[in-house]
């Protein structure tokens, strides 16, 4: 049986043009001043993370891990979000994920997703000179605006889009498998991929590709009321990272799982910081080691209510005084009497 790492934090939420958020040495001592041992670094935001020269240049790699190392810190996974959705982006969507992409592909959706795929394959280089083994990331969406099936949807429609999902991810995961990294899709509203029966779809379209994994992130279930400690069950094989967000669930006649348009604060269903919500992260770590999930814990703070800093300090004592150190003997070892298969033959009564 595995420990799993942590407590990690995705720098995402917390990166910014203000010191200490605007510099990888500088954020890091504030990371590892809290508690954290690792950091998910977003590799669109230069301010912390070179992607081009991660990917062209061990060195530079090793300069970055030497950096962490200083403040007790890891690299635990690099992050694509932004470039993984533009790699299928549903015209309807170009002008709002235009800001994903540099400003010169702007208005350019087919250079756009170009640049996006290679975006990714420089991950899976990077990833390597990092030594890492998991990468997180979005799938992109070709057809989420037709989640709800109304108008009804021409036969053959959802399998053709993820078909071509398939088509297009396939040479990225096989750049992957080359590394030696696996693909960690984030389940998530907005992609293609945002359950279980929809990662399954996926999998079909690119042939159960081995490095077709998931980041389980259980707020994205309670707000589509989908049973995140069964899924744990179902697709533990699969789970290669983990991002540690809280969420409540509070429907009420106004307003459900759609949420009215509202903003996050007045939604049924809102991401909180870590113990403020309603999900169960005692039952999920015990699943996380009973199935020995071999990687990290990294808190993803999204919360309308809360200030970050105060959900990073409260989250990284949070996640740590969750982790289950795993038993190294079975707890009636006590009451052993050993055995052979003489004995075991004459307690059956065959011999």
């Amino acid at each position: 049986m595995k420990t799993l790492k942590g407590p990690g934090i995705f720098l995402a939420q917390y990166a910014g043009d203000a010191a200490p958020f605007n510099t990888l040495p500088d954020i890091a001592r504030w990371a590892s001043s809290l508690g954290f041992v690792g950091v998910q670094i977003p590799s669109n935001d230069k301010r912390l993370f070179d992607l081009e020269q991660a990917a062209a240049s061990k060195t530079y790699c090793d300069d970055i891990a030497g950096t962490l190392a200083e403040h007790g810190l890891v690299v635990t996974e690099l992050s694509t979000h932004l470039q993984g959705q533009l790699v299928a982006s549903h015209p309807t969507y170009d002008r709002l994920f235009d800001g994903f992409a540099p400003a010169e592909l702007r208005g350019r959706p087919v250079e756009r997703q170009a640049w996006a795929v290679q975006q990714l394959k420089l991950a899976a280089t990077a990833s390597k000179h990092l030594g890492l083994t998991a990468h997180a990331t979005f799938s992109g969406a070709l057809a989420w605006h037709l989640f709800y099936p109304w108008p009804q949807r021409p036969a053959g429609l959802v399998e053709e889009a993820f078909a071509e999902l398939g088509r297009r991810w396939r040479p990225i995961l096989d750049a992957f498998d080359e590394a030696g990294v696996d693909v960690c899709y984030e389940l998530h509203p907005g992609e293609d991929l945002h359950d279980g029966a929809t990662f399954e779809r996926f999998l079909d379209a690119v042939g159960q590709h081995p490095r077709a994994n998931i980041l389980y992130d259980p707020s994205h279930m309670v707000l589509q009321q989908l049973d995140y400690l069964e899924f744990i069950d179902f697709y533990h094989q699969r789970i290669r990272a983990f991002h540690v967000k809280d969420a409540e669930f509070r429907p009420n006649g106004r307003a459900g799982v759609y949420g009215g348009y509202q903003n996050w604060i007045d939604r049924p269903g809102r991401f909180r910081s870590l113990g403020d919500g309603q999900i169960d992260f005692g039952a999920i770590f015990s699943k996380m080691a009973q199935y020995d999930y071999p990687g990290w814990a990294v808190l993803e703070w999204e919360c309308c209510i809360k200030d970050a800093q105060q959900g990073a300090k409260e989250g990284a004592a949070f996640i740590r005084d969750h982790i289950i150190k795993v038993t190294e003997r079975a707890f009636d070892d006590f009451a052993a009497t050993g055995s052979d298969r003489t004995f075991n033959r004459q307690v059956l009564g065959l011999e």
